[in-house]
């Protein structure tokens, strides 16, 4: 009788993956023995892949080229990292190894972006998107930019106050975008994005507040799906859309050359998923192309901005299954040395799902359990998958210990979970660990952060 993990795992998924084989009953992801990282460093845990993201960027910077000599696009392609998905100094090391350029979200990235400049890793040639509804000090910091010299910062704007704003506060002339108030999916509980322009609206906002501004250039044209790029009949008609409205703003605006297609490639959230990234650029680039062709109008510059596709995949948190409790003849819960709502806070909020898999006792038999976390919140829990509504681990003993991972964990849980502040029920945050490899290709570790102290939560509380 096949039941043990491994026998699960196999007949349901293909197995092994690209990323994930089992050797003497552990777990290996990306060639490194799980179980090793776990001796050294113990857990709850959190671990940065670096090559991940040098890996998917180089991806999607081959795809879209290729897709576009395919078709003869004539524009450039270029790749941004929205840096909202992680702003660890040593993630933007690792992305900006590979010529990309830098999407913002918000006033303090800018000061990291000078602060990058400083040490070298970007210059003022490199492309700096700014995006979001912006305060005073985010248009502040934007005109800073621009006024020492930044030759492509492009301000995207979200409504007239900002170009006015802006303007009031630049020494010199300088490109902008604009941004389409894109119409969400219909299982959205509102119709229209709240950032953005409407469709019917923006030639005449550029009439009305672009056109006759002599300190700002139209240069871009952004919209952005917040379910991201989907093979579905909506995206396509978002895009369609997006395009048509790029064309008539050419017509009236030559200096208008950029098409902006935010919202970001998915990533892997089980081991039976299916993703066909080459397919989707060629056909973004086929149809941008085709329909500009049928209007007489030269075809768009591409700019992307992807972030969890960066690094969401470069992630992995590991705990240790501390306890089994029989709550009553059908539920089984496992409880987890740290909590899902402080440490992967998408899996309650938004109820998202990441790849789980077992770091040990492959061999072992397995059950249907559900995952608890230590607060004293009833939704601190992870109870199912993205392929199934269940969740089955190796059996829990005393005399092993169980460890289980979660992967691709890697765009937004520190951001959205205050990385260094007070978490629920004071739960110290875990250990952060960045895995790199040397010329050789040999595996180096280094411990970026220690696990929370109750003395650094004292102080932020006031005690």
């Amino acid at each position: 009788m096949k039941n043990k993990y491994t026998d699960l795992i196999e007949q349901t998924f293909y197995w092994p993956q690209e990323e994930f084989y089992v050797e003497d009953d552990q777990l290996s992801w990306h060639d490194i023995n799980l179980m090793d990282i776990i001796k050294q460093y113990g857990t709850p845990l959190k671990v940065t892949y670096l090559p991940k993201i040098s890996e998917n960027i180089q991806k999607a910077k081959r795809m879209f080229n290729v897709a576009m000599a395919k078709v003869d696009y004539q524009g450039s392609y270029n790749y941004c990292y929205c840096t909202k998905s992680s702003h660890f100094s040593f993630i933007l090391d690792e992305a900006l190894k590979n010529d990309i350029h830098i999407e913002t979200s918000s006033a303090f990235d800018i000061n990291i972006v000078e602060d990058l400049a400083q040490q070298g890793k970007i210059t003022k040639e490199n492309y700096i998107v700014c995006n979001g509804f912006k305060r005073p000090q985010y248009v502040e910091n934007i005109a800073r930019l621009i006024n020492d010299g930044w030759k492509n910062v492009i301000p995207v704007m979200d409504n007239k106050l900002e170009v006015s704003d802006l303007s009031s506060q630049l020494n010199t002339k300088t490109k902008i975008g604009l941004r389409i108030a894109s119409e969400e999916e219909p299982k959205f509980e509102f119709y229209t994005s709240r950032l953005g322009i409407g469709y019917k609206d923006i030639v005449p906002f550029y009439e009305n507040h672009v056109a006759k501004n002599d300190m700002v250039e139209l240069k871009m044209l952004h919209f952005f799906i917040n379910t991201g790029i989907n093979d579905t009949a909506y995206y396509w008609n978002e895009l369609l859309k997006c395009v048509n409205v790029y064309i008539a703003l050419k017509k009236i605006c030559p200096t208008v050359d950029s098409l902006n297609i935010g919202g970001g490639f998915p990533i892997k959230n089980s081991l039976n998923f299916d993703y066909d990234y080459a397919y989707m650029a060629e056909e973004i680039i086929a149809q941008i192309k085709r329909t500009c062709d049928q209007a007489g109008i030269p075809e768009p510059h591409i700019f992307t901005e992807f972030g969890s596709y960066t690094v969401g995949e470069s992630g992995a948190a590991f705990y240790n299954i501390i306890g089994q409790k029989q709550q009553n003849d059908r539920e089984k819960w496992y409880m987890i040395d740290s909590s899902f709502m402080t440490t992967l806070p998408d899996a309650w909020a938004i109820n998202k799902k990441f790849v789980l898999l077992a770091i040990n006792k492959w061999s072992d038999p397995y059950e249907r359990v559900l995952l608890g976390g230590l607060t004293c919140d009833s939704d601190d829990y992870y109870n199912s998958e993205q392929h199934s509504n269940a969740i089955f681990l190796p059996k829990y003993t005393k005399e092993e210990p169980l460890y289980v991972g979660f992967f691709n964990t890697g765009a937004y849980q520190e951001s959205v979970g205050g990385y260094g502040g007070i978490q629920h029920c004071l739960l110290p945050a875990p250990k952060h660990v960045v895995i790199d490899r040397d010329e050789n290709g040999e595996i180096r570790t280094k411990l970026f952060a220690k696990e929370q102290s109750y003395k650094s939560m004292m102080k932020i509380l006031g005690y």
